[in-house]
């Protein structure tokens, strides 16, 4: 197989040219669109949606795949002045490329 397709980490609506991509919040279903969606929210509706594709079993099952990602650990953290207890959920990214160079170019993966 090939790496991770558009459709597969963006959703079957989106498109792509040269110089932008096009998602559609319909395709991710924890997500409730709107017009005001945060930065935030989209991006925590993103990494949701792909912990069911970009798995470790699909990334060792195939060599091309280059990304997987994986449970991280629940905290809870006070913030704030009053320190408010706050849920921390970790998703992590994992990037994995051939050994040849130090730096993180999203080109490789």
């Amino acid at each position: 197989m090939p790496k991770s397709t558009l459709t597969e980490v963006f959703g079957e609506n989106a498109t792509q040219t040269a110089t932008s991509v096009t998602i559609q919040k319909a395709d991710f279903a924890t997500l409730t669109a709107s017009a005001s969606n945060s930065g935030s929210s989209l991006l925590s509706a993103l990494l949701i949606k792909n912990k069911a594709t970009l798995t470790q079993a699909a990334f060792d099952a195939d060599v091309d795949k280059s990304i997987y990602l994986s449970e991280g650990f629940t905290s809870f953290i006070p913030r704030g002045t009053d320190n408010t207890q706050y849920r921390v959920d970790q998703i992590v990214v994992n990037l994995a490329k051939i050994d040849e160079d130090v730096t993180l170019d999203p080109d490789n993966y």
